[in-house]
C-alpha cells in the first residue's frame, strides 16, 4: 500500500489543532500535511511533530491572511513583488517545519502575460531555494473559478520551462477527475513529474473509498510503479474522522 499522510486543515477538524497530531498517529498515518500554518508558532508545531514522531510533508504558498482572500498570486503580474516577498516567509516555515513539499499556487489569473509570469516567479523560486521541493497543482475551475493552473497540459508546460529539477507536480486524483473524467488516464500521463498525491472522492470530495472514482485500482497502480511519495488525504469527512477511515487498510 502506498504510504498515507493526514491533512490536518481536512482532517480530525473535530478536534482543536494541536490534537489533530496525536490523532493521526494514532490512526495509522507517518505524516501530515497543513495547508495554511502560519498563524501557529512554527516551533509548536516542530514540538507536536517531534512528539508524535510525524513528518511534514506539504505546506502551501503563499502565507498571510489566506482565509477569504485570494489564491495566491505566482501568475499574477501585479502581484510579482508580494509573491516574492511572501515566498521567503513560506520557505522558512517550510524550512522550520521540515516540510519536504512547498506547493506554489498560481492565484486568479489568465493569458500569456499570467504565463509569463507564474514562469518566471517559478523560476526565481526554484534558484532562490534550490534544496526545497517545490510543486504547482492543477485545481479545477468548479473548486476554484478563475484559478489560473487548472490544466494537466499547462502544469507540464509550465514545468518544462521552468526547467528546474526542484520544481514537480502535486496530483490531486479529485481535481484530475473533475478537469479530465479519467483519473488513470492522466495519472499515466503525468506520473513521470509527480512528487506528491491528494486524495479524495467524488462528487462532494468525501473519504476515498468506493464511488465514482475506482481508489484501489489507483493505489494498486501507485504500488505496481514503485510510487514512494506520500498519499495524503485531502477531503472532508462525512462524519467523524476516525469512523471514515476504513479506505486506509
Amino acid at each position: 500500500m502506498p504510504k498515507f499522510c493526514a491533512n490536518l486543515t481536512w482532517l480530525f477538524t473535530e478536534l482543536p489543532f494541536f490534537e489533530r497530531f496525536e490523532a493521526a498517529k494514532e490512526a495509522g498515518f507517518d505524516a501530515v500535511e497543513v495547508l495554511f500554518p502560519y498563524d501557529v508558532n512554527a516551533q509548536d508545531i516542530v514540538n507536536e511533530l517531534g512528539r508524535y514522531e510525524l513528518k511534514m510533508a506539504l505546506i502551501n504558498c503563499p502565507p498571510p491572511n489566506y482565509t477569504g482572500g485570494d489564491p495566491g498570486w505566482a501568475a499574477v503580474p501585479e502581484q510579482k513583488d508580494r509573491f516574492r516577498r511572501d515566498f521567503k516567509r513560506a520557505l522558512r516555515y517550510a524550512k522550520t517545519l521540515g516540510a519536504r513539499h512547498l506547493h506554489i499556487m498560481a492565484g486568479e489569473a489568465a493569458g500569456d502575460a499570467a504565463r509569463a509570469c507564474f514562469i518566471d516567479n517559478l523560476r526565481w523560486a526554484a534558484a532562490e531555494a534550490p534544496d526545497q521541493s517545490l510543486t504547482i497543482e492543477p485545481i479545477n475551475n468548479e473548486t476554484m473559478p478563475g484559478y489560473f493552473m487548472n490544466d494537466f497540459d499547462l502544469a507540464r508546460d509550465v514545468i518544462k520551462a521552468v526547467d528546474a529539477p526542484n520544481l514537480r507536480l502535486q496530483f490531486d486524483a479529485f481535481h484530475a477527475a473533475k478537469i479530465t473524467g479519467d483519473v488513470m488516464g492522466t495519472w499515466a500521463a503525468m506520473a513521470d513529474l509527480v512528487v506528491h498525491v491528494q486524495v479524495a472522492q467524488m462528487p462532494d470530495r468525501s473519504e476515498p473509498d468506493s464511488g465514482v472514482i475506482d481508489y484501489p485500482a489507483f493505489f494498486a497502480q501507485l504500488d505496481a510503479e514503485g510510487y514512494n511519495g506520500w498519499v495524503s488525504g485531502e477531503y472532508k469527512p462525512a462524519e467523524d474522522t476516525k469512523a471514515g477511515l476504513s479506505w486506509m487498510s
